[in-house]
């Protein structure tokens, strides 16, 4: 049975107040305060415990956001990378293994010619200069045994080449003059092929501009060029010269190129960057199969694609995503599908670079689905347009087409890059009723390759030259290119249209650029 705990008398005095046996001679009143101020403690421990729980949380993920920003940049540079300097290794054998985070390995496009086109000859020469026979050896090229027979039959050879005759060819004009009272000395008319008061002919000055804006060749080379094949000694200044005499005579043909194509049916759009003397331009063009327009200028905003194609474009626009086309409102629009196709497989190449981890299969899987369909539209509209597909059969192909975007852009993706791209391509205002515009008019390309292809050479001249250094240059560099490659696809030889140019007049040399003059 316990001690019944007995309540002390209230006057109660304890004599161990001060030091007491039970709790190791400590003073009760130490004890007591101390074991009120452990309890607060204990409160203020708890209180710093959940405070450093939280703040380690927060270290926590900030570290994962970190981590997966920091491979995400990773992957970006490498891709970056590996687009400038296609720094991809070959594939290895297939009985090597490889690490799970090895660089995906692009398949490389096979060399040589597709298969199955037509082989190139050389054209047999239309004549024979001279006849040379040459008597069978007496020793063999190969063995040199000496032990040869004759042979009846006689192997021809035909050997063409080419004959440098250093030689001008020196007109003298002798003009019979005619007094005008109206201005009050003698005048005289210009012969045919004279160039009047120009020491250097029509076609010195034709020859050189094609070597500038046709073979790309600087303004140096071109003089010693004349001056070694020709003996035709003029200063590199001026085949500067020529260049801005072809600009002068050739304004009103651009011009007039301008009006032509902002009546064309179908158009191709584009621009690349350009400089003129140290500040950034743009080289635009437009065209399509029978034309070319350059237009180079200091911004790329709507205003320079409305002033090239007007405010409403009466036909069919093909361009990239660019949003500076919206103002140009043409009568449908078509986007690269190639543009696109190209920032699919970027997107995947840049989740490819990440730690298997954090590589989003659903974006894996958009991507490469997107590229296989619009591959696949490539094709059809090439089918279209060579009539492999009837015109009443391309709305079936539409809808199909529509249907598997729309089947493949369902979900949200957790790739930034990868979830941009499918709203873009369902945003209406942007891409979504521009995707299959090929198929409904003909001869409209699913790709702006015709644009790309026809900047190709403004690239390469800007790597040559580096730009222009005046508003003068750039103007020369819009209008010489645009008549030269607008004349290669009616047809007509460069060369032959420059001469013209320098010698005639407009109405002239306007019927000498189109193959059809009305």
């Amino acid at each position: 049975m316990s001690a019944i705990q007995q309540q002390a008398p209230w006057d109660y005095k304890c004599p161990y107040k001060d030091r007491c046996p039970h709790l190791q001679w400590q003073s009760t009143q130490w004890v007591f305060e101390e074991y009120q101020r452990s309890h607060d403690e204990q409160l203020e421990h708890w209180r710093v415990r959940d405070i450093l729980d939280e703040e380690l949380e927060k270290a926590l993920k900030r570290i994962a956001d970190l981590e997966s920003e920091n491979e995400d940049l990773k992957a970006k540079l490498k891709a970056l990378h590996n687009r400038q300097f296609k720094a991809y290794k070959k594939p290895s054998q297939k009985n090597s293994k490889e690490p799970d985070n090895a660089q995906p390995i692009l398949k490389k496009k096979k060399r040589g010619v597709p298969k199955g086109h037509p082989g190139w000859f050389r054209r047999t020469p239309d004549h024979i200069d001279k006849v040379i026979d040459v008597e069978a050896p007496d020793v063999c090229p190969h063995c040199s045994c000496t032990d040869l027979s004759p042979v009846n039959e006689i192997k021809e050879h035909l050997q063409e080449d080419i004959i440098l005759r250093p030689k001008t060819h020196v007109t003298n004009f002798r003009h019979h003059q005619a007094f005008c009272p109206k201005c009050n000395r003698p005048v005289i008319k210009a012969a045919e092929g004279e160039l009047v008061n120009c020491h250097i002919g029509p076609t010195t000055k034709a020859a050189a501009v094609f070597l500038r804006y046709g073979l790309r060749i600087p303004y140096r080379k071109v003089k010693e060029l004349f001056d070694v094949f020709f003996t035709m000694p003029f200063v590199p200044a001026s085949a500067m010269a020529f260049d801005r005499q072809a600009t002068k005579k050739g304004r009103p043909l651009y011009q007039d190129l301008k009006e032509k194509l902002r009546a064309a049916a179908v158009a191709h759009a584009d621009e690349t960057f350009w400089r003129e003397d140290g500040i950034n331009h743009y080289v635009w063009y437009g065209g399509n199969e029978d034309l070319a327009f350059f237009h180079i200028n200091r911004h790329r905003s709507s205003e320079v694609a409305r002033s090239i194609f007007g405010d409403s474009f009466d036909g069919v626009l093909n361009t990239d995503g660019y949003a500076a086309y919206n103002a140009v409102t043409p009568k449908a629009r078509q986007s690269c599908l190639a543009h696109l196709m190209r920032r699919a497989r970027e997107i995947k190449q840049e989740i490819l670079l990440q730690k298997p981890q954090l590589q989003d299969k659903g974006s894996l899987l958009f991507c490469d689905s997107i590229s296989t369909l619009f591959q696949k539209a490539c094709e059809i509209g090439q089918k279209f347009n060579k009539g492999g597909i009837q015109r009443d059969r391309a709305d079936a192909f539409k809808h199909r087409l529509y249907s598997g975007l729309n089947s493949i852009c369902t979900g949200i993706l957790t790739v930034e890059k990868a979830e941009t791209l499918r709203q873009r391509l369902l945003d209406p205002k942007k891409e979504y009723n521009r995707l299959f515009t090929f198929l409904d008019y003909p001869h409209v390309q699913p790709t702006n390759n015709q644009a790309e292809q026809s900047l190709r050479n403004m690239v390469i001249f800007r790597k040559i030259c580096f730009g222009t250094r005046s508003a003068e240059g750039s103007h020369s560099h819009s209008i010489l290119p645009s008549l030269l490659l607008t004349a290669r696809r009616q047809g007509k030889h460069p060369l032959d249209f420059f001469k013209i140019l320098f010698t005639s007049d407009t109405a002239t040399s306007q019927a000498a650029l189109y193959l059809n003059s009305s």
